[in-house]
């Protein structure tokens, strides 16, 4: 068996079902993350604006950026992760770039992407 088959079985083993949904950069979302305290499970909700996409196939991730009592904050996801529940489209963003790591260094109403009607 060559080696790009086996990399590639492991590879469709560790992907995820079902989708999460059809969201892109730009994007505001609510993502839903199963976490465990101690003995008992609780979803936790981040919402935030999809600020980039990386990877492909079973490593593929998203980062989810907000700002949070005037402090950004930024979490990068597995798109293939087991503890994400859902992520839900809140509003698709118009933005004409592959990453926006621009919106780090703005903030207040500079920071906003215009939504698409």
């Amino acid at each position: 068996m060559r080696k790009t088959n086996v990399l590639d079985k492991i590879d469709m083993e560790n992907r995820r079902k079902e989708p999460l949904g059809d969201f892109s950069i730009g994007d505001q979302v609510r993502v839903h993350v199963r976490i465990r305290e101690g003995e008992k499970d609780r979803v936790q909700v981040f919402a935030g604006t999809v600020i980039a996409r990386d990877g492909h196939g079973a490593t593929e991730t998203f980062t989810v950026r907000r700002v949070s009592f005037g402090e950004g904050v930024e979490r990068v996801f597995p798109v293939h992760s087991p503890h994400i529940i859902r992520v839900e489209t809140i509003g698709h963003g118009r933005v004409r770039r592959a990453k926006l790591y621009y919106l780090r260094k703005r903030s207040g109403k500079a920071a906003r992407i215009k939504s698409v009607e």
